[in-house]
């Protein structure tokens, strides 16, 4: 199988089931959104510190295979009468406890958030916090598609608690290398210090 069909040339791209849609559609935008985080949480696995944050990047490739399939439910189109196909598997409420739990395991070990912080640190600290960035967007764009189709609800509340889990990893990610977290002060913003 080739890797270019051409089929993408005028500007429509396929869903699963044949249905055809223009590539800026709230649908292909919703999926693609996902796909690119998908992208930055492989950037992030790579500048991992190993074997330090080894359960770090089993987190984040478990969240790479549900972003999978978060793409596959999105590309799926439910049918008029409801029915999907059997092929795909839908996220249900058990895919966002595994992140609230993810988000639990590290939290016990960071200290009480105070204020707001500024996304920086290690590199891979900064690459989660550019991934919550686009975890956000792609939140935003599945909100655009369910402002005109359904969508399946578990979607949403997994992309919200992935946000979520970006955000602590990267805490946890600078909290194991010792490196303090900058916070923002918006009064010393403009003073002389």
């Amino acid at each position: 199988m080739k890797i270019y069909t051409k089929r993408g040339d005028d500007g429509d791209t396929e869903l699963f089931g044949g249905a055809r849609l223009p590539k800026y559609s709230p649908r292909i935008e919703a999926y693609g959104s996902v796909d690119e985080l998908n992208a930055h949480l492989g950037v992030v696995v790579a500048a991992l510190d190993r074997p330090c944050d080894e359960d770090i990047a089993t987190v984040l490739e478990t969240a790479q295979r549900r972003l999978f399939e978060v793409g596959a439910d999105l590309a799926t189109p439910a049918a008029e009468d409801g029915s999907t196909p059997s092929a795909i598997a839908r996220l249900s409420a058990e895919q966002p406890r595994e992140v609230e739990d993810a988000i639990d395991a590290c939290e016990a070990e960071l200290p009480t958030l105070r204020a707001f912080i500024l996304p920086s640190g290690m590199p891979a600290a900064t690459a989660l916090h550019v991934a919550r960035g686009v975890c956000r967007r792609a939140e935003r764009r599945v909100a655009e598609l369910a402002a005109e189709e359904a969508v399946n609800e578990h979607v949403f509340v997994y992309l919200n608690r992935l946000s979520d889990l970006l955000f602590v990893l990267a805490r946890t990610v600078n909290a194991r290398a010792d490196v303090g977290e900058a916070e923002w002060n918006p009064r010393a913003e403009g003073k002389d210090t």
